[in-house]
């Protein structure tokens, strides 16, 4: 019995040899490299040693300063006043660059500002860039998760019925997900051109002519708005078919029970099909934060980050900074804070959503 065991244990481990082969040395790896290249200042292509840097380049992307700064006074103590008679400021370039009193604020550019008082409080961040992809990364996550799990929710209740033909709507709910993500995205640009784009003359004959055409990828105020949007009907489709098998896995005798009692649609939907759902809608949740996060594809061909960097995001700051520029070492510290970020949002969800008594 034991040389059995041990022989169909050795074939189970030359089956999956390969498969774990290619998950070493193309995942496991790499990510580890990430790891060791973002403690230091390697380049993609360059003829110097790689240097340890320590929590340079950290600190590089990270670095953030709040700066408070109050009017100007003249020789006598009173306000100076601007053209336009408002109380002047120092100039922001004069504290922020080189200026010994101080040091913590080098090079370091704003990234928003409020007024406070006769004054205004600056925050300042060493990266902007990496500060916009930060956020704009989790607003998608943010929209999309429970935008794109609620419609696919109801598009598998909708079909989750013995009709005639329901296969055929099955199938074109799905068909998005099956099309290349960067095909997807050249449609939806052609679809978003302000000029010649189906969305800008849809509105504008349903108007007849009143609603302007809009510029939706060039608008740094519509550019990500859309781009949620495309990615929610892209993939809504992959989810619809997760929840459809969560549906079909719930026993057909608790809806007849429900309907004995005379349960109303809402009440079985909240006290059956729900509770049913319960390890599916964690499944869904946990794959669409970690597509969500992985926002690359549909920015790399629709906008490249603009207009303005209001597509930033942090995997195509990633790949543009260790590519792009060939900063191996900055691309590679951007993954690393890019997988604390998920590894932290996945803890949550796990602690949200463990098994209570």
């Amino acid at each position: 019995m034991a040389s059995k065991f041990t022989l169909s244990n050795r074939t189970g481990w030359l089956m999956a040899g390969p498969a774990i082969a290619l998950i070493a040395g193309f995942v496991i790896l790499p990510f580890f490299l990430a790891v060791g290249f973002s403690f230091t200042n390697q380049r993609l292509v360059s003829p110097n040693p790689a240097e340890f840097t320590g929590l340079a380049n950290y600190r590089q992307l990270l670095g953030l300063g709040v700066l408070h700064l109050d009017p100007l006074k003249d020789a006598a103590g009173a306000t100076v006043l601007d053209d336009q008679g408002q109380p002047k400021l120092p100039e922001l370039r004069s504290i922020t660059r080189k200026n010994p009193d101080y040091p913590q604020f080098d090079g370091m550019r704003e990234w928003f500002s409020w007024s406070s008082g006769a004054g205004r409080t600056y925050v300042l961040a060493s990266d902007v860039v990496f500060m916009k992809a930060i956020v704009n990364t989790v607003l998608f996550v943010i929209v999309v998760a429970p935008v794109q799990g609620g419609l696919a929710l109801g598009l598998a209740l909708l079909i989750n019925q013995r009709l005639r033909g329901i296969n055929v709507y099955r199938a074109i709910y799905f068909m998005p997900v099956v099309v290349s993500i960067v095909v997807v995205s050249l449609l939806w640009s052609f679809i978003y051109d302000e000029k010649q784009g189906i969305l800008n003359n849809l509105l504008g004959a349903l108007s007849f002519g009143a609603l302007p055409r809009v510029d939706w990828l060039g608008n740094p105020a519509t550019a990500l708005a859309s781009i949620i949007f495309m990615s929610i009907w892209q993939a809504v489709g992959f989810h619809m078919v997760i929840w459809l098998s969560g549906l079909q896995t719930i026993s057909p005798t608790l809806y007849e029970a429900a309907a004995i009692e005379g349960s109303s649609k809402w009440q079985t939907f909240r006290y059956i099909t729900w509770p049913g759902l319960k390890n599916t809608a964690i499944l869904v949740l946990v794959v669409i934060t970690m597509q969500a996060f992985g926002l690359f594809s549909q920015i790399n061909v629709m906008t490249q980050g603009g207009p303005l960097d209001s597509t930033q995001t942090i995997v195509f700051q990633a790949v543009q900074r260790g590519y792009g520029k060939q900063d191996i070492s900055g691309g590679s510290a951007i993954s690393v804070i890019l997988f604390v970020l998920v590894l932290s949002v996945s803890l949550i969800q796990r602690y949200l959503t463990r098994e209570r008594n």
